[in-house]
């Protein structure tokens, strides 16, 4: 099935709900390549808080929207950054795309944001502030969501596979 896939499977979400984790599973599940967008900027341009601290959020955006851009073009399982999501450009590129939703609860982060790995997210309610500011667009974006609160990761990798080879070709 996945030989067949023209279209990328794209992961978005908030901080911390699994993007990374679930994206690399999956893309082993589908026998397709995996990109990381953050991971792409991060191997580019260096650490997300350097960047953040050193040139600002809007430089960070212009970033992660060309990684994005680039990652979209092939078929293959792209995990996009938390606020990827707020360009405009990407939410059109996203319409080319089947697009993921991996949700989480806040109950079942507080141990997966205490890493210093994100600039935005610095304790629970300014995760749970960030989340309510972006679910709206996250849900309006997503043709599939999968929560990964406390489920086993290889049970959310199976379910997605099944809706992805489920939905043949293009978009769902």
């Amino acid at each position: 099935m996945s030989s067949e896939l023209t279209t990328p499977v794209v992961l978005i979400g908030p901080p911390a709900a699994g993007k990374t984790r679930v994206g690399k599973r999956l893309a082993r599940r589908l026998h397709l390549p995996f990109v990381d967008t953050d991971a792409v900027v991060v191997a580019q341009h260096g650490p997300i808080p350097a960047l953040f601290a050193e040139h600002g959020e809007p430089y960070f955006r212009q970033l992660e929207r060309a990684a994005v851009a680039e990652a979209v073009r092939e078929p293959g399982v792209v995990s996009l950054g938390g606020g990827a999501v707020l360009d405009p450009a990407t939410q059109a590129d996203l319409a080319e795309t089947r697009v993921v939703l991996l949700t989480v609860r806040p109950e079942a982060i507080a141990r997966r944001i205490d890493n210093g790995k994100r600039p935005l997210v610095t304790d629970l309610e300014s995760w749970k502030r960030l989340v309510a500011a972006r679910s709206d667009l996250y849900h309006s974006l997503a043709d599939y969501t999968a929560d990964t609160s406390s489920r086993p990761i290889d049970t959310i990798v199976e379910e997605i596979a099944a809706w992805v080879e489920s939905q043949k070709e293009g978009h769902a």
